[in-house]
């Protein structure tokens, strides 16, 4: 009995070692220490997120400035005191064959611009066939002045536009410009000139509208000059 006893006891305290030995060897996961260290990627990713955003804002506050400047260009155009907007035209065609006021006749392209955006718009003068070659507007104006520029403001497949003409009060033409057309998008193909000589209150604006694919309008012709 005495022997049995001790036995008992030996394996006892031998069953306590091994479990003791186990919880030492491998001790249940403490998440402290793991997830309080940073991961090695993320100081990099950090400068590279604040890179973009940086990049971002520099794009976008440089947009924000091109629209603002390009409005501030825009409205001094239209408001400059020697500037004046033509009162009658003609065209070699128009779209649908347009009369009067009607959606892209040449009487569209009188008063001070109204197309807002690039693009195809009624309220411009477009000519009744696209890519078909050379086409023209002939504008009048209230007053003869001595021409310093003109402004032709194209809206939709710009530069097409390849001579401007002035016409004198005896209707001679002169031509102030003939070239590649560089216009893009919603703007104006300017033409500066020496102040003129003579006097006129008329422009011929020529398009070779193969030059450029699709339709190619015209919002309005903006002369400029003065009475001396």
């Amino acid at each position: 009995m005495r022997y049995k006893l001790l036995v008992c006891i030996f394996f006892a305290i031998l069953l306590s070692v091994a479990c003791k030995k186990s919880n030492d060897a491998a001790p249940a996961p403490q998440p402290g220490p793991a997830n309080t260290t940073p991961a090695p990627a993320a100081p990099a990713s950090a400068p590279t997120a604040a890179s973009s955003d940086s990049t971002a804002g520099t794009v976008e506050n440089a947009g924000k400035m091109a629209a603002a400047d390009w409005a501030i260009k825009q409205d001094e155009i239209k408001n400059d005191p020697n500037g004046q907007w033509a009162i009658a035209a003609t065209a070699s065609s128009t779209y649908n064959d347009a009369q009067g006021m009607g959606a892209y006749s040449a009487n569209q392209v009188t008063g001070p611009p109204n197309v807002d955006k690039y693009g195809d718009d009624g309220k411009a003068w477009a000519p009744k066939t696209e890519d078909a070659g050379i086409e023209w507007l002939d504008l009048k104006y209230p007053r003869p002045v001595h021409v310093t520029a003109v402004r032709v403001r194209e809206s939709c497949g710009s530069g097409a536009v390849i001579k401007v003409e002035l016409f004198d009060e005896q209707g001679t033409a002169h031509t102030a410009w003939a070239g590649n057309d560089p216009t893009k998008d919603l703007n104006y193909l300017v033409v500066n000139v020496p102040k003129a000589a003579y006097k006129t209150a008329r422009v011929k604006v020529t398009l070779a509208t193969n030059v450029v694919q699709g339709w190619n309008e015209i919002d309005t012709v903006q002369l400029v000059g003065t009475d001396q």
